[in-house]
């Protein structure tokens, strides 16, 4: 069996979007039942089995302040540079499964694998090793849409259909955080 790629966790975003809706703590540390929104990320990570990699704050340096999605994502591939490949996991998606996070570890091959509920791209984006030396040059808030890009104009992107709406239900306001909370009882 191949080795399994590495969750890459980013959770060194500024939330500042959570902060101008009225959030009182960062995005990450809001509570949704009880309990952090990164911890049930972290909870689905592990319980699915998967190595794990959490890019926080320091992991960016002291220039953190101006740094975004692009330069976490480097920092995780820099920090796990002997993965067989990365899946990359915004740290806001507290409703993710870990049979999702399985799911799209275990997608045949392919240079990139997107996750699509109901049509909708999703998380975690997976990215097999040869993308590596594209996520390292990633900076600022672009994240690795010009990577998935760039796969998809010469066909080696995978899309794979998951009945996970946690894949695309993100905290970026309260009112994200009461519609997950309301998801979350539906379960």
């Amino acid at each position: 069996m191949p080795s399994l790629p590495v969750v890459i966790v980013l959770a060194a975003g500024h939330g500042e979007r959570f902060a101008a809706s009225g959030g009182t703590v960062h995005k990450l540390e809001a509570l949704l039942a009880g309990k952090p929104v990164l911890d049930h990320v972290l909870d689905a990570v592990r319980a699915s089995g998967l190595p794990l990699h959490v890019v926080r704050p320091d992991a960016l340096g002291p220039d953190a302040v101006n740094t975004g999605m692009g330069d976490s994502i480097a920092a995780g591939v820099r920090a796990t540079a002997d993965a067989s490949g990365w899946l990359i996991l915004p740290a806001d998606l507290p409703l993710i499964r870990s049979e999702t996070l399985r799911a799209i570890a275990l997608a045949p091959p392919s240079a990139v694998t997107v996750p699509l509920y109901q049509g909708r791209r999703g998380h975690p984006v997976r990215f097999a090793a040869a993308c590596g030396p594209e996520l390292l040059r990633l900076k600022g808030n672009q994240g690795a849409a010009q990577v998935v890009r760039a796969q998809e104009a010469i066909n080696s992107v995978a899309f794979v259909d998951i009945d996970d709406p946690g894949t695309v239900t993100d905290i970026d306001t309260l009112e994200d955080l009461r519609r997950a909370e309301v998801l979350l009882r539906q379960r």
